[in-house]
């Protein structure tokens, strides 16, 4: 697994980093950060958050790609209303080239779109995850590429994990999530030794600031205490029926109602990352003021 991890590492960053010539001809030399998003278990809200995060990114003037790495079970396409003509299993298949199903959608940013109900993909070979990365040449003129990953440990979720700079953890205050979320912790402590991506933590659904803050320290401290690795805390946030409402919508919510508590938790996210803001309103600015002193 170590040595697969680092050879997919190093391959994915060597063709987004190297000098790729453009349309006008010049070499980009951009240097590429790669965001996974991911969970111990479904259900806790993993792709809204990428979904959001992407336009976020994007409006603080980001040039983002977010990929759908559920491979098997991917649903961001439905979050944004879109039904693409191919995926990631065509690539995979070698039928299209990445730059084939490269989507551009109306929220700034692009996507490149995932399978649904084919169970091979969730469980690549070698062989396959080395070709998956030789792809990924066609992504360097993004700043960001966010990689909504499947939920657990297949082997695809982990290859993703290992290729990338952050890594994203995603949980809810519900014990089970905890739990999960603990466990790909573990696996990504301890068996990605030489590849560590940097871990950070984001508490979705929370009632109140100090509930994520207090399920936020419980995992840092198990972590601390049983894995001697140090997890950054992101943020949270809030539990909000505009997100359930947005998902039948399938208009993301920070396009739906930007200033929704979830909206904002997510703006502030971002902001804190990029050190940058997005309270272009006195009210934003009172509720980002609000965030710090509690943080």
């Amino acid at each position: 697994m170590e040595d697969q991890a680092s050879e997919l590492k190093a391959m994915m960053h060597h063709r987004l980093e190297s000098g790729v010539y453009q349309a006008n001809g010049k070499v980009n030399a951009n240097k590429t950060r790669i965001i996974a998003i991911t969970s111990g278990k479904g259900g806790v809200g993993k792709s809204n958050i990428a979904v959001n995060m992407a336009i976020a990114y994007a409006q603080v003037g980001k040039r983002v790609i977010l990929i759908d790495g559920d491979l098997g079970m991917a649903n961001v396409n439905v979050l944004l209303g879109v039904s693409p003509k191919a995926n990631l299993l065509d690539v995979i298949n070698n039928r299209r080239s990445m730059a084939d199903i490269v989507t551009d959608t109306e929220y700034g940013f692009q996507f490149i779109p995932g399978a649904n109900g084919f169970s091979h993909i969730a469980n690549l070979s070698e062989e396959e995850m080395t070709n998956f990365a030789n792809k990924f040449s066609t992504l360097s003129t993004a700043d960001i590429v966010i990689i909504d990953t499947g939920a657990g440990i297949a082997s695809s979720v982990l290859g993703l994990l290992s290729a990338a700079d952050d890594v994203y953890v995603v949980t809810t205050p519900e014990p089970t999530s905890i739990t999960d979320a603990y466990g790909i912790i573990k696996i990504i402590a301890t068996e990605m030794l030489e590849n560590r991506p940097n871990l950070k933590l984001i508490v979705n659904r929370v009632h109140s600031s100090a509930e994520g803050k207090r399920v936020a320290e419980r995992i840092i401290t198990i972590v601390g205490q049983f894995l001697n690795y140090q997890i950054d805390y992101l943020g949270f946030v809030y539990d909000d029926v505009t997100v359930s409402a947005s998902v039948l919508r399938q208009k993301p919510f920070l396009i739906a109602k930007p200033d929704a508590k979830c909206s904002v938790c997510i703006k502030h996210i971002v902001g804190r990352i990029e050190k940058t803001s997005f309270d272009s309103q006195e009210g934003f600015s009172r509720f980002f003021r609000k965030f710090n002193r509690k943080w």
